[in-house]
């Protein structure tokens, strides 16, 4: 027993120093793992300029559900929703180009180009009919794709999407209004815990070690997401007049306590969607599938059950 504890003690230990001194050890393989559980891989494909790495799962000759992340996020942002769909589902989640650790050559990553980039990718992917879902940013992209491409869209599912002009401003936005930072930027290390306690209701607990290693992450791109953020901003395209052009089934989902992009976004969606189902997650925020993956994965597979056929 005395042998036992000891084993346990120096393994404790071990991982302990491997925390301190290399959470991007322990990230890859807390990382690796997740995967393991969504069942999912790692894959690389070349479409135009733009090397786009992605996790694919699954069934290969299930309905394929393509997830699409927002601002500054990647394709990691779905592995614990992704766990609760990869029994019955073919599963994408992309690095958008731009983001992750797909290309980011200098060109614009505005919604409009990125939905062309995604026609083209799933056109290489040889998907011909999908299911898409996408977070903020990803949302934009995935209702401007579904109005311009309609035809290959089972169904789409909008979480806390941008894209719309809210009857209530998000606090992001008057904030930048008023000439302040952008919150989703990381300019130094403590802009970190801003950024997590802005987009989470309830952030998640995290080691010091690798709140610094993602701090560092994100200050290194900075330039990067300002540039985007520009493009975003100076090349905007509204949906209100894209959104009666879908004709798929329509998961708006929202977290009450948004920061980022007020739930009041829903009140304009709703009457412009001809099939439109809406879930507000209590005491939820920006990214309800990292916040409660588990109950947000529920909610859009009770949507899809109820929009099948």
């Amino acid at each position: 027993m005395k042998k036992l504890l000891s084993i346990i003690v120096v393994l404790l230990a071990a991982a302990a120093a491997t925390l301190y001194f290399s959470p991007t050890a322990l990230l890859a393989s807390t990382q690796s793992l997740e995967r393991h559980l969504a069942g999912l891989s790692t894959q690389d494909i070349q479409v135009d300029e733009f090397n786009i790495r992605y996790y694919e799962g699954g069934p290969a000759d299930a309905e394929t559900i393509l997830m699409l992340h927002g601002f500054g996020g990647n394709r990691d942002t779905w592995l614990r929703f992704s766990r609760e769909l990869t029994a019955r589902y073919h599963v994408i989640a992309l690095d958008l180009p731009g983001f992750g650790e797909s290309s980011k050559p200098d060109v614009s990553y505005d919604v409009a180009s990125q939905v062309e980039r995604l026609h083209g990718l799933i056109q290489a992917l040889g998907i011909r009919k999908l299911h898409l879902i996408g977070n903020s940013m990803g949302g934009h992209i995935a209702a401007l794709y579904s109005a311009r491409h309609g035809d290959e869209v089972l169904s789409l599912a909008l979480l806390n999407n941008s894209g719309v002009t809210t009857p209530t401003k998000s606090e992001m936005f008057q904030r930048i209004q008023r000439g302040e930072p952008n919150p989703l930027v990381v300019r130094k290390p403590e802009d970190f815990d801003v950024l997590m306690h802005f987009v989470f209701a309830t952030p998640p607990a995290m080691p010091e070690p690798l709140k610094r290693h993602f701090a560092q992450q994100s200050m290194a791109n900075r330039e990067h997401y300002d540039r985007i953020f520009a493009q975003l901003r100076e090349r905007y395209v509204p949906l209100e007049p894209e959104l009666p052009k879908i004709q798929a089934p329509t998961l708006l989902l929202w977290g009450d306590q948004d920061r980022v992009l007020d739930v009041s976004s829903i009140e304009v969606m709703k009457p412009l969607l001809h099939k439109p189902s809406v879930v507000i997650m209590q005491n939820c925020g920006h990214v309800p599938m990292l916040e409660r993956p588990a109950e947000t994965a529920q909610h859009y597979q009770d949507f899809l059950d109820a929009n099948r056929g």
